[in-house]
């Protein structure tokens, strides 16, 4: 039987980080690679709305024109990032400030290069929120990994740590009490797609 899937929540946004230039690919973007008959950034941002995410703002950076061109990603919010090359950790500034004002009260950040990560595992982090204060990430066999979700009120506090490609790792390390860790290991594989080598992983 399949499981119904959550109710769309606003007051939560999807923030997928598309923005890397796939260094070890030969220079081709995360974002445009093909997995299972459509582009990966497509895949990823379908899993947040799957999850339940009502709103998806989507982090572009290398190629952004021809992502945007070529990739599905209607009722997302695109979002450039002209400093990607600095690292993850300038996208995760990029998608922060793009959802300051619109009144969600809490970002659900995943990766664009993780398909093992399904909505099952995503929809249970999103699950974790209680307020603008929550914070909380998926775990694999209890190692922390994505998605992680930030409360609002964490935003100011990540965007400051967030640099090259450290992301909110030295945020979510300050605040390890707070941090809740989801198990997910059960229903999904954290692998990343990072060299030609992974590239199997999306036959």
């Amino acid at each position: 039987m399949t499981p119904t899937p959550p109710a769309p929540r606003g007051d939560i946004a999807g923030l997928l980080l598309a923005a890397g230039g796939g260094s070890r690919l030969g220079g081709r973007p995360k974002a445009l690679l093909h997995y299972r008959g459509r582009l990966l950034v497509e895949h990823a941002a379908g899993v947040l709305r799957a999850a339940g995410c009502a709103r998806v703002h989507v982090v572009l950076g290398a190629r952004a024109a021809e992502v945007r061109e070529r990739a599905r990603l209607d009722g997302c919010v695109l979002v450039d990032n002209p400093d990607w090359s600095e690292g993850m950790g300038s996208s995760l500034r990029a998608g922060l400030r793009s959802l300051v004002g619109t009144g969600v009260r809490a970002a659900l950040v995943s990766l664009v290069d993780q398909p093992g990560i399904g909505p099952t595992a995503t929809a249970r982090v999103l699950a974790a929120f209680e307020d603008e204060h929550s914070l909380a990430s998926a775990a694999y066999d209890g190692v922390r990994g994505h998605p992680v979700l930030l409360g609002s009120a964490h935003w100011p506090g990540v965007a400051a740590s967030a640099t090259g490609d450290r992301g909110a790792r030295a945020h979510l390390r300050e605040h390890a009490a707070e941090l809740r860790l989801v198990e997910c290991g059960d229903v999904a594989e954290a692998y990343d797609i990072d060299t030609e080598a992974d590239l199997k992983l999306l036959e």
